[in-house]
């Protein structure tokens, strides 16, 4: 009988040279503008973002901070919920120690953590807004005040900064924080029964409890997780008691979203269907999974499985992105996947990212890891510019600058990327993807099984000296290589993902071609040799996609995908308008790797015909007749990469 060890993964090294650009540009780039930013000390235009809510002058972040600790005087500015993106952009620069260390950064995110500390409450409480404006109104109009939402992103920086510095006071910062928080929520006399309006604070404390093994932290998230929907009424209660004129909202409109926008019309376990703002419902489906890992609470799971079917089944873009309509931010219904309307927040693109994996830390299935893959390639990547100074909130599949500028219904669509937003979640909450993505690779599971389910290069150590080498070309090449170092001979179980665009693959071990079946999406291995190699090689393939033909926004067109890239045609390589060509599905399409175009991309090139436009001038409707058409090629390059070049029109979805 065979003994498996449990091999505790200990560090992981990008080796891809797409990844390992994005991570340097974040160092380079990204962190210093986005620190400047938060300093008003850049000159950037957040007028031109539709959804500033009129906080357009500039970001005041760190500012509320020096407030809020007795270094400047003052009133805070922006949102309730300011301090998240400090926080957000610490945690980011906390991942990046891990690969490139800065002394001059790291000088910075020390005295950011020390100022953070001064600007804490004696209590442990912490949220500018009301420390400094507000201090008789602390977790009073919790529908809209996102002080534990804030606290909570400060709790996930604490946790982040701790592990990669050891910096002790991050986490006290965090600990004092929680401890305020236990406090004052709960079913005890004395104590809020209630819970934040936007999720986040669940998974914070869960990953608190990781690292303190604090066991009060993980029951709170399992209260507020348990807690939501228990009263319905609560926010309207606390509402009520605050002051119900429109000058005591802290966010104007909020009070309009029906209670299931906040995920709070009934408990968890008798929500059928997510509801509401995109980015509550993957939050809180993160802080589900997290707690019903640690719990074993099946009713959580039960919730996070709904969720996922519905979300990935019936709401999501081929590209990842959630959140169809710029009404609040939100999911709609099932199939409505409108392209040129499509909202598809970068952060909840984000959030999917978090909720797929911890759903891979309960379960080895790889359609879990396949929507990781697509939110990595695809819809959260497309969030920021090649420049890395350069934002989308908002990611559409049908663009158009004319129709941006005079249809009031789709100005929340732009088609170049904004310096800054008034609500800058998005930014920051990228950079954190990005600089930690190496967390993102792999996952042991509690049968001691290794699972290597996302294919960017990389060298990973794990306890008793094993090491798993893989290397590829990929996302342009999908040929992998991996190399198994066991030198104490260690027996343990080593998962492949077959993604799901590549139902065919080939196989070879220590250079002998094999077959394996795949359960789940997964390949196994018995690892027993000190060494061993393994060579997958991928269907990369150029596929035409079709979408359920439930979603009518997609019937008749197609999509075009390439291994996990999803394409789109671009004005700048395409005579415009790109909704008079018609796709030829039945010739093969080309590709072919360019260095120079888009740092770098695997271009795809179609067969189609081009209506020829009618006149300007000529009847707005006519009687059906055959139009003349030219036959022509139309480019596509990868969505992530669209609106890097000249503003124009972008399709996803092409006519047939």
């Amino acid at each position: 009988m065979q003994v498996f060890t449990t091999p505790k993964l200990k560090h992981v090294e990008i080796t891809s040279d797409f990844w390992k650009r994005y991570r340097e540009l974040v160092v380079k780039e990204v962190l210093p503008y986005q620190w400047q930013v938060m300093n008003d000390e850049a000159d950037i235009a957040i007028a031109e973002d539709p959804q500033n809510n009129g906080q357009d002058k500039n970001s005041h972040a760190v500012a509320n901070l020096k407030i809020a600790a007795g270094k400047m005087k003052g009133h805070h500015y922006g949102f309730p919920f300011q301090d998240t993106d400090v926080y957000k952009w610490l945690e980011a620069a906390a991942y990046s120690f891990s690969y490139h260390p800065n002394k001059d950064l790291k000088k910075i995110t020390d005295e950011l953590v020390d100022l953070i500390a001064e600007a804490q409450d004696d209590d442990g409480y912490l949220s500018t807004y009301f420390q400094i404006d507000a201090p008789e109104r602390k977790f009073k109009r919790l529908q809209q005040s996102h002080e534990l939402y804030t606290m909570g992103h400060y709790i996930e920086a604490g946790v982040a900064y701790y592990q990669e510095t050891g910096n002790q006071k991050a986490l006290d910062i965090a600990t004092r924080m929680a401890d305020c928080i236990d406090r004052n929520f709960g079913l005890d006399d004395g104590k809020i029964s209630g819970y934040d309006g936007h999720p986040e604070i669940e998974l914070a404390l869960a990953r608190l409890y990781e690292v303190t093994h604090t066991k009060k932290y993980l029951e709170l998230a399992h209260y507020f997780l348990n807690q939501r929907g228990q009263d319905p009424a609560f926010f309207e209660k606390q509402i009520k008691a605050d002051g119900e004129t429109p000058d005591r909202d802290l966010i104007p409109g909020m009070r309009a979203f029906k209670r299931e926008y906040y995920l709070a019309a009934q408990p968890i376990k008798d929500q059928k269907v997510p509801h509401g703002h995109a980015v509550r419902v993957v939050y809180l489906c993160t802080g589900m999974a997290y707690v019903a890992r640690y719990t074993h609470d099946q009713t959580l799971l039960d919730a996070c499985d709904r969720f996922w079917n519905d979300l990935v089944k019936r709401q999501m873009y081929v590209t990842g992105n959630i959140g169809q309509t710029t009404t609040g931010e939100a999911v709609t219904y099932d199939y409505d996947l409108p392209n040129d309307t499509d909202y598809g927040e970068t952060c909840a693109s984000v959030g999917m990212s978090f909720f797929a994996r911890q759903m891979l830390s309960i379960r080895a299935k790889g359609e879990y890891a396949d929507v990781l893959e697509k939110e990595l390639f695809n819809g959260a990547l497309s969030g920021m510019a090649l420049d890395g100074k350069h934002f989308f909130y908002v990611n559409p599949l049908e663009a158009d600058p004319a129709a941006s500028k005079g249809n009031p219904g789709k100005s929340h669509v732009l088609t170049h990327r904004a310096d800054w937003f008034g609500c800058a979640c998005c930014p920051a909450n990228l950079a954190r993807l990005i600089t930690s993505v190496d967390q993102y690779l792999y996952t042991v599971t509690e049968d001691n099984t290794i699972l290597s389910h996302q294919f960017i290069s990389n060298d990973a150590q794990f306890d008793d000296g094993i090491e798993i080498n893989q290397s590829n070309g990929f996302p342009w090449n999908g040929d992998i290589h991996y190399e198994i170092k066991n030198p104490n001979g260690q027996t343990f179980k080593l998962g492949l993902r077959i993604p799901s665009w590549s139902a065919d693959f080939g196989l070879e071990v220590n250079s002998k071609a094999a077959t394996q079946p795949v359960k789940d999406g997964f390949i196994y291995f018995d690892i027993t040799e000190k060494s061993t190699t393994i060579d997958l090689s991928l269907d990369m393939r150029v596929k035409f996609m079709r979408a359920n033909n439930r979603a009518s926004a997609d019937f008749g067109k197609v999509a075009v995908q390439r291994g996990p890239i999803v394409y789109a045609a671009e004005q700048a390589d395409n005579p415009a308008p790109l909704w008079t060509y018609e796709v030829d599905t039945k010739t093969k399409p080309s590709s072919a790797y360019e260095d120079k175009l888009l740092n770098g991309v695997e271009v795809v090139k179609v067969n189609a015909d081009q209506v020829q436009l009618d006149s300007d001038d000529g009847p707005l409707y006519t009687e059906e007749s055959d139009q003349s058409t030219q036959s022509t090629e139309l480019t596509l390059v990868p969505y992530y990469a669209w609106a890097n070049r000249e503003n124009g029109q972008m399709r996803v979805w092409l006519n047939k």
